[in-house]
């Protein structure tokens, strides 16, 4: 096999800082509101497609369930508030999943 720089005595190779993940954008001017809602519990199996940084008091997780993906935001504080968007097909959701990384909606 090639030999790695990094493994031989010696090699001073900087590394790359923490990755720390996505973050979504603050909203823009005139973004639009999205329907949070309360969760519904409607699927035993939850799977988390994407998410942004945990170095936020805000996360958003991009979650698949039963076919249908939605939007989950978890706000931490002196008490954790999670709220769900509706559950819509694919194309849609990632749709709306970019426009909130962009700050078009909030």
């Amino acid at each position: 096999m090639g030999d790695c720089a990094a493994k031989r005595p010696g090699a001073d190779i900087p590394l790359p800082p923490p990755y720390h993940g996505i973050h979504a954008s603050p909203p823009r001017d005139g973004h639009k509101k999205i329907s949070w809602m309360k969760p519904t519990n409607r699927s035993d199996r939850v799977r988390v497609r994407r998410h942004t940084c945990e170095c936020k008091a805000t996360i958003y997780e991009l979650c698949a369930a039963g076919g249908l993906l939605f939007i989950r935001r978890t706000t931490r504080g002196k008490k954790v508030e999670i709220r769900e968007t509706e559950r819509l097909v694919a194309t849609r959701m990632e749709e709306l999943w970019v426009r909130l990384l962009s700050g078009e909606v909030h």
